[in-house]
This record gives C-alpha cells, sequence and structure tokens, in this order.
C-alpha cells in the first residue's frame, strides 16, 4: 500500500532540503529522530527534511501519509503563514500533526505516544477506526 509512494515529491528543493538535515538540525529535532521516528519503534519509515510542493516538511512517513512538524522559534511570528502551509499540505491527502521543541525535550513520552496513536489510526483507516 504505498498510497504517497512519490508524494509530490519537489526536487528543486533536494539541495536546500539536505542542507537543513545536516547544517541547522534542532535539538528537539535530534530528539525525536533519534529517540522515536525510528522504523523499530514505530514500525514506519520516516524521512527528514522531506521537500513535498514547494514546502520541506519536518519528518515524514510516505507509505501513510504522516507529517510531524516542530515548532521552534522561527514560528512565533508565523502563524498565518503556517496555516497556509498546513492547509495546502492537508489538502494533497496528508495528515499533518504538530508540536512545540518545548514539548518533545521535555514530555518526549507524550509526544510519543501522540505519534503512535496518529500511526495506529491512519494504518487503521481503511478498516473504519477514526482517530
Amino acid at each position: 500500500m504505498k498510497k504517497f509512494s512519490h508524494n509530490h515529491y519537489n526536487p528543486k528543493l533536494k539541495e536546500y532540503a539536505r542542507e537543513l538535515r545536516t547544517e541547522t538540525v534542532s535539538k528537539a529535532e535530534k530528539y525525536m529522530w533519534k529517540g522515536l521516528l525510528s522504523r523499530k519503534q514505530t514500525g514506519e519509515r520516516f524521512l527528514r527534511q522531506r521537500p513535498i510542493t514547494n514546502f520541506i516538511v519536518d519528518f515524514f512517513a510516505p507509505e501513510i501519509g504522516l507529517i510531524i512538524e516542530i515548532d521552534g522559534n522561527s514560528h512565533w511570528n508565523k502563524g498565518d503563514y503556517d496555516r497556509y502551509r498546513e492547509d495546502k499540505l492537508v489538502s494533497l491527502g496528508y495528515t499533518l500533526i504538530r508540536f512545540t521543541e518545548g514539548d518533545v525535550i521535555q514530555n518526549l513520552d507524550v509526544v510519543s505516544e501522540r505519534v503512535r496513536h496518529v500511526i495506529y489510526a491512519l494504518r487503521n483507516k481503511d478498516s473504519g477506526y477514526d482517530s
């Protein structure tokens, strides 16, 4: 079931996404990547800094169409843009969940539980389960 196999990938943003993965990774993104999003822990393959249409999302699980965003200080004045971005991605069929950097760093267990719940709901979507 590869519903999102090429998932609106934008190769024009590939180099910028690579730069974000290697040079500007936040502490919260490191926590998520190393402490929560391994396939061994979630059963899903996650990609970091994935270009989708004109956006680069923090984490993306292509098999189930899940996008996870971590909002740091740079998001404080971008509420309207974040809403626009989220609306566009959701209109393409993706599920998007957000966490603040503080939530990830201070409450990784709570974040982990929410991510696991959403993964479960998306896997079971066709069977009538709603999150």
